[in-house]
C-alpha cells in the first residue's frame, strides 16, 4: 500500500460549489456571468475570505471600486448559500465508503471560517474527517506549502504516508513537492479507479452500485 491516509480537497472534489451557480439567477447569461467573476469577484478576491479576511472588508472595498455593482458584489455573502448546489456525485459515497471501512480521511479545504459552518451544516459528510483543516480558520492557504505542513503536524503524518486529491492544479503540485502522493480530481470514476490502483480502495468501501 503506498499511502495509509487519504487527504480530500473539499470544494470541487466533495461539494459542488461555484458562485456561478448564484450569478446565473442575477445576470442575464452565462457570458455576463463570466465577465463578472472574471473582472469584479474574481478568484483572487474570493481567496482573501479563504484566507482569514471578514467578508464585510472584502465586499466594502470592492464596492466602493465598483460603485455601480455594489448590489451584486453585496449578493457574494448574503445570497452565498445559492454557490452550493449538492455533493459531487459519487466522490461523497467514496469517503463514506472508506471511512466506514476504516481507512483514515482527512481534508485541507480553502474555506472562509465564515461561511464553512453552512455547508458543514448542510451536508453532514463534512464531519466524517479524522483532521480537517480549513484555510479561513487558519489564515494560510493551498497552495502555501504552510498549510501542508499544518496538516501534517496536526495529523501525525509523514507527507509519504498520504495520498492527497484535489482538482486545483496547482494545489496538487504544490503537495507533491512536499512529498505527497497527490491526485488531480476529475470525477468519482476516475478517483476510484485511482484509489483501485494504488490499493487503497477496499471492497466495502465502493458504493454500492459500483461494487455489483
Amino acid at each position: 500500500m503506498s499511502a495509509k491516509a487519504i487527504v480530500f480537497d473539499i470544494g470541487g472534489v466533495l461539494i459542488d460549489w461555484s458562485p456561478a451557480h448564484l450569478y446565473r439567477r442575477l445576470l442575464p447569461d452565462d457570458a455576463a456571468v463570466a465577465d463578472f467573476l472574471g473582472s469584479v469577484c474574481t478568484s483572487a478576491w474570493n481567496q482573501q475570505f479563504d484566507a482569514g479576511m471578514p467578508f464585510a472588508d472584502g465586499i466594502a472595498t470592492l464596492s466602493a471600486l465598483h460603485p455601480g455593482k455594489a448590489a451584486l458584489i453585496a449578493a457574494y455573502r448574503d445570497r452565498w448559500e445559492e454557490m452550493l448546489v449538492g455533493e459531487i456525485p459519487g466522490t461523497a459515497d467514496l469517503l463514506r465508503g472508506l471511512k466506514a471501512a476504516g481507512v483514515p480521511v482527512h481534508a485541507i479545504s480553502n474555506w472562509s471560517a465564515e461561511t464553512f459552518p453552512i455547508a458543514a451544516a448542510r451536508y453532514p459528510v463534512l464531519d466524517l474527517f479524522d483532521v480537517l483543516v480549513v484555510s479561513g480558520r487558519e489564515r494560510m492557504v493551498k497552495p502555501d506549502a504552510a498549510i501542508f505542513h499544518l496538516f501534517l503536524a496536526r495529523a501525525g503524518l509523514d507527507a509519504a504516508d498520504c495520498l492527497f486529491i484535489d482538482d486545483n492544479a496547482a494545489n496538487v503540485a504544490a503537495a507533491a513537492a512536499i512529498g505527497f502522493d497527490a491526485i488531480l480530481f476529475t470525477d468519482a470514476g476516475r478517483l476510484a479507479a485511482d484509489l483501485h490502483a494504488r490499493a487503497l480502495l477496499p471492497v466495502q468501501a465502493l458504493p454500492a452500485r459500483a461494487a455489483s
